[in-house]
């Protein structure tokens, strides 16, 4: 028997990693704005993304991270409340995908090496794998 918790519990990641998003959102125009300003790129190459400079990329892959994996992560929340699934563990996976996701674009913003991005990355993974295998078991056992 799962102990439970009051069902706006489970909104509180998705929260988190939306104010993440629109973050990123922002340091993303602030690159490009500087970029512009400082004659490293001209507007025009934003239109279609073609040669933009390494400081705007990595912000715009950072950004477009978010809406990969993410998907299924949002997807699970809403369907684990949706059918009362929430739980204790499904909201602390839920916590650690949201916080991985912190560190992952933290470390993509910075150095951007891939030895540490790729755990981070495989840490949210491995939790929405989680959240889907719980919803998974209870849809089945219901």
């Amino acid at each position: 028997m799962m102990i439970s918790v009051s069902n706006e519990a489970i909104f509180w990641p998705m929260i988190v990693h939306a104010f993440l998003v629109l973050f990123l959102y922002g340091v993303l125009i602030t690159r490009r704005t500087k970029a512009v300003r400082s004659g490293h790129a001209k507007i025009s190459q934003f239109r279609e993304n073609r040669h933009e400079p390494a400081a705007s990329i990595t912000a715009r892959n950072a950004v477009a991270n978010q809406f990969e994996l993410p998907v299924l992560f949002y997807v699970a929340t809403i369907l684990l409340y949706m059918v009362n699934a929430d739980n204790v563990v499904t909201i602390g996976l839920a916590w650690i995908f949201a916080l991985s996701r912190y560190v992952h674009a933290f470390i993509h913003l910075t150095n951007n090496r891939l030895r540490y991005r790729r755990p981070a990355f495989f840490v949210g993974y491995g939790a929405v794998v989680l959240m889907w295998v719980w919803l998974a078991v209870w849809v089945a056992m219901s």
